[in-house]
């Protein structure tokens, strides 16, 4: 009776919340996962690996495995202040079912950590998965680098200055490709509640990522939600513009009838039907990737 009180007061608590409903209804489809992973020696630098069916049956039986996958390394959202890889782990499984490998990651948050403790731990989150992919049977040359919201400025900002990656030995032109999901990557933070994820002297010029593009780059997709009352539009047109001016490749899209909350809710299986960004992100990866 006890244990199953606790049960039934998990399950209301997961109601309560979209993040916990999205996992609650997405089946693991097969796939396989390992957990807690540490990419860094820091509280919440770790990850969780998820992989595709296939892989985690001969993974499991031993069997003798001669192929390798292709990369994806998910970056959550949360104004840098909250979510967690657990509660992302939809992502995770709705990739791993689409054929990729896919680490989702922790990375340190405010109060305690500002800009670019975030973008750091993004970055070694990364160059992590390129120097394990062979040992997670995944191609290291194939590599994708997705984020959401705040985890979108940090999959970028950890991309498209290549200062980040470089104590790494890693370039941003290792990777193959980035997506980034309704992403504040140009704006003037010092106005807005966020103000307190950078440093209290910081500048939009010090640390957007629009005006921070350094090194060669890889191909980019940046995604918006059409009714994204959050992060504005404009953040992806700005973050594009400065991109093609540098020489870099650029595709754009819009997700109709999406919020910015459903535009990630969405890549869950099970939600398909919400919007498209599901088959929109998995169709450009498996043109970038396979």
């Amino acid at each position: 009776m006890a244990l199953g009180s606790i049960a039934l007061a998990t399950q209301s608590a997961q109601a309560l919340s979209p993040l916990g409903f999205v996992n609650g209804i997405t089946s693991s489809g097969g796939v396989g996962v390992s957990k807690d992973i540490l990419y860094g020696d820091e509280p919440l630098q770790d990850l969780d690996i998820y992989y595709p069916k296939p892989l985690a049956q001969a993974m499991k039986a031993q069997s003798a495995i001669n192929n390798d996958y292709p990369m994806v390394v998910f970056v959550h959202g949360g104004s840098w202040e909250s979510g967690n890889k657990d509660q992302y782990a939809f992502v995770g499984q709705s990739l791993a079912q689409a054929g990729y490998v896919t680490a989702v990651i922790n990375y340190r948050k405010v109060p305690e950590h500002v800009y670019p403790d975030y973008v750091n731990d993004t970055a070694q989150a990364i160059a992590w998965s390129i120097e394990n992919a062979a040992s997670l049977h995944a191609n290291p040359s194939r590599v994708a680098v997705m984020g959401h919201s705040a985890g979108a400025f940090n999959a970028v900002a950890a991309v498209a200055n290549e200062d980040f990656l470089a104590p790494y030995g890693i370039k941003p032109t290792d990777i193959a490709t980035v997506i980034g999901i309704a992403g504040p990557y140009s704006y003037d933070f010092r106005k807005f509640s966020s103000a307190s994820a950078f440093p209290s002297d910081a500048t939009p010029d010090q640390v957007m990522p629009d005006r921070q593009i350094k090194g060669a780059q890889p191909p980019y997709l940046l995604l918006t939600a059409e009714k994204d009352k959050v992060v504005h539009p404009t953040n992806a047109l700005k973050m594009t513009q400065a991109l093609k001016e540098a020489g870099v490749t650029v595709q754009t899209g819009e997700i109709e009838g999406a919020s910015h909350a459903t535009i990630i809710g969405a890549m869950a299986p099970p939600l398909r039907w919400v919007n498209d960004v599901r088959a929109q992100v998995v169709t450009y990866l498996d043109t970038m990737l396979k």
